[in-house]
């Protein structure tokens, strides 16, 4: 029997190659009829199931809001774009969205919960637990909630002056109902008594100080006029160791005992 020509090393190398490039085409063939046929009206999205918060919208009126704005079937829509639809929707904090087999959508919503009114009363703003602040209908929010402002980057930092005063009031059976930062820095307290409190600048252990030390001795203040500190109209506590204090009925203006009557 006659030996075998063993096949040349160069031969082979072609095969090889060869073999491999058919194997890429293929792949490369298959993946793009693929995405052809993934991209053809075939898987038409047939459903969008919402689930969580939905106290201030209802499902049928997001499906609504957002399905026209979703393009692609439901193996190419694109699901960021899908979320930001979601959270461009008033009284939405945070959406996250799936797929869900074989042709469906769910969307599992977060709601924002406002925790008070945010800037002017003409303004239809309100700020979250987190510090910030959104748009709504505040028509449908509680309106006991106190209304805090300033600059809008400084929200945070309000709401948490908001959280460190208001109990410090609560003892003295006040409510603060409104707070302010104002752009130098300053914070100011409007009480449910009409009373306007100039609480000065500084971080919150430097106004806490001073506001402690009003509350522990304006009833004393006022008693000496024979007011009570629920007679209070104003305070100034941007002096050092001291405050200023307007009294309801109460005037420090002495008449010029020259001025004669007419």
């Amino acid at each position: 029997m006659a030996d075998s020509i063993p096949v040349p090393f160069d031969v082979k190398l072609m095969n090889i190659v060869s073999n491999l490039a058919f194997v890429v085409v293929a792949l490369m063939l298959l993946a793009a009829g693929a995405w052809w046929v993934l991209r053809q009206p075939f898987f038409p999205i047939g459903g969008i199931k919402v689930d969580g918060d939905v106290t201030h919208n209802n499902a049928v009126t997001l499906r609504a809001n957002v399905a026209p704005q979703l393009a692609g079937n439901f193996f190419t829509v694109d699901l960021a774009r899908a979320r930001t639809a979601f959270e461009s929707v008033p009284w939405v904090r945070k959406a996250v969205v799936r797929r869900e087999f074989p042709n469906k959508l769910r969307v599992t919503l977060t709601e924002q919960v406002p925790v008070a009114n945010w800037g002017d009363e003409a303004a239809s703003k309100l700020i979250n637990g987190f510090g910030e602040v959104f748009e709504a209908n505040v028509a449908e929010v509680d309106d006991r909630l106190p209304r805090l402002d300033g600059p809008i980057e400084q929200a945070g930092q309000v709401l948490g002056m908001y959280r460190v005063i208001a109990p410090l009031f609560q003892p003295y059976d006040f409510s603060v109902e409104e707070l302010t930062l104002s752009s130098r820095g300053s914070w100011k307290v409007v009480l449910d008594t009409g009373a306007e409190i100039e609480l000065g600048r500084g971080q919150a252990e430097e106004v806490t100080a001073r506001t402690q030390r009003f509350l522990k001795t304006v009833t004393q203040v006022a008693g000496q006029y024979r007011r009570t500190a629920a007679d209070v109209e104003g305070a100034d506590l941007r002096h050092n160791d001291a405050y200023a204090l307007r009294l309801r009925g109460v005037t420090t203006v002495v008449a010029d005992p020259k001025t004669k009557k007419k």
